[in-house]
């Protein structure tokens, strides 16, 4: 079976939305992993110093 120029234009246009999707949704991820440790590192850094300042 033989496509069209038409056909193959389709093909590479849906294939090119695809990945760009796909790269979108993994920085997406990369990103909320990024900020999600940060949140958790600061939280750490703030219960270290309030432990720190409630010891005699």
């Amino acid at each position: 079976m033989r496509l069209t120029p038409e056909e193959l234009r389709a093909r590479k246009r849906r294939n090119v939305w695809i990945a760009s999707a796909l790269i979108a949704f993994i920085v997406l991820v990369f990103a909320t992993t990024v900020l999600r440790l940060q949140q958790n590192q600061a939280a750490e850094r703030e219960l270290e110093r309030a432990v720190a300042t409630s010891q005699p």
